[in-house]
């Protein structure tokens, strides 16, 4: 697919920016992409992937991706739902039947709504000794549940871990071949995986506050913990992953699917309403956008994903230091700033083909005293309010011959019930029961 480049003025912002975060971070390096359907159209990269030699990053420059790899564990997780090979209401105790947490679900875990402990039970981050799946699986019973399922979002790398075990138990293999064979082949990311070339990856450091001298991180394997952070990759493969986070193929997951994940079940800042989480992605609002994405954190790495959907446009942000820098919101004011220079044009429009079937249903309709007016768009059954907001408009799909499925948008799931008379005219609607008529109609007049 072939793809708009950038214009220079744009270009130049986007580079302004990226030089002032390096420099502001105290990053060794910061290296970012920028995909618009389907495309790669610009990256950039600041300082050194290494400092001893001095190496400069290039677009296939290994970074660890740290929690972006969640959302890798949560497309598996949906790819098998979707497989009808678990239910997101399954409780962990259906493949972890020996745990005290056995009543926690697949959705909560997914969601970071089941309160189960931060991270497994050990010290990992001062010794960075990772448990392997015995180990994993025995401690587990040592951890907490430290909120009640629901109370507040929690995020729980453990959760995450016990996850890929689910991942293991139904795929009687690794999770890292699961990964590979259902993401990253489909997807072309070959340079993306748990094991990175040592001879070129970016070495990680952490930049001393006070004294700005680098000193280097070591590398963390993370045996069980691999599922909730330990991919690397580079600008060129995560930035083939914000291509499908904005337009999934069937091959790895539906459409539908995705949407499904990117709905907010539970909200990160009660104060702000600003950040959601829904299944393994974490969403935020910039003015009236909502970002998709995740963030990545791992001793010497801090990363960075953000995609508009809706415009297809994506940014991947990498920093290789411990601290100080801002990946996710760098990522976030990129999308922004293509989006707000050169916006997407509007899809041509074209006329609907003659729907005979849905003769005496279009025009205005009246319910609650307000009017909703149905229409064809590209031939399919719409309705909306008038003045209302897009999300107030409900697509349709026919179930039978009198009676239509709202599929998207408001009231979503529920019934359009066609009354006809006698001469076979349509009389009135019902949309979710609530009574449509051609005229304004007082409750009590529809009584009569």
């Amino acid at each position: 697919m072939r793809a708009e480049k950038l214009g220079e003025v744009l270009v130049r912002d986007l580079d302004l920016q990226v030089r002032k975060a390096q420099s502001q971070w105290h990053s060794p390096a910061v290296s970012v992409g920028i995909v618009r359907d389907g495309v790669l159209v610009w990256s950039a990269h600041v300082g050194s992937a290494r400092l001893d030699p001095q190496t400069a990053p290039t677009d296939d420059t290994q970074y660890m991706i740290g929690s972006i790899t969640k959302t890798f564990t949560a497309v598996l997780i949906m790819s098998l739902r979707d497989a009808g090979q678990l239910s997101l209401d399954d409780r962990l105790g259906k493949y972890l039947p020996q745990t005290r947490h056995g009543a926690l679900t697949i959705r909560q875990m997914l969601a970071h709504a089941s309160g189960l402990q931060r991270e497994p039970v050990g010290r990992i981050w001062e010794n960075l000794d990772a448990p392997d799946q015995e180990r994993l699986l025995r401690e587990l019973e040592s951890a907490e549940q430290v909120l009640p399922a629901h109370f507040a979002f929690h995020y729980s790398n453990l959760a995450f871990a016990l996850l890929g075990q689910v991942v293991e138990q139904l795929e009687a293999r690794p999770w890292a071949e699961v990964v590979t064979e259902r993401i990253l082949e489909p997807l072309e990311m070959a340079d993306t995986g748990l094991v990175p070339d040592e001879t070129d990856r970016a070495l990680g450091y952490q930049i001393h506050p006070h004294t700005g001298v680098a000193t280097v991180e070591p590398a963390f394997r993370q045996n069980a913990m691999a599922p909730l952070g330990g991919l690397w990759s580079t600008v060129a493969d995560l930035g083939r992953y914000a291509s499908f986070v904005a337009d999934p193929i069937d091959e790895i997951i539906s459409p539908d699917t995705l949407d499904e994940m990117c709905r907010p079940l539970i909200m990160t800042d009660v104060e702000g309403w600003a950040r959601a989480y829904g299944l393994g992605y974490d969403l935020q609002r910039i003015g009236e956008r909502v970002l998709t994405g995740h963030g990545g954190a791992m001793p010497g790495f801090l990363a960075g994903l953000r995609v508009r959907r809706r415009e297809r446009v994506g940014a991947v942000v990498f920093a290789n230091c411990t601290a100080g820098a801002e990946p996710v919101a760098l990522a976030g004011q990129l999308v922004s700033a293509v989006l707000d220079a050169e916006p997407a044009m509007a899809p041509v429009w074209t006329a609907s083909q003659p729907q005979p079937d849905f003769a005496g249903i279009l025009g205005s309709w009246w319910t609650e005293g307000e009017e909703i007016v149905f229409e064809v768009r590209d031939n399919v059954l719409w309705s909306r309010l008038p003045g209302g907001l897009p999300m107030a408009d409900t697509r349709f799909v026919r179930v039978d011959g009198d009676r239509f499925r709202a599929v998207v948008g408001r009231e979503r799931g529920e019934l359009l019930e066609i009354t006809k008379g006698a001469g076979g005219a349509v009389e009135r609607m019902h949309f979710a029961t609530y009574a449509l008529t051609r005229n304004p109609t007082a409750f009590a007049n529809l009584l009569d």
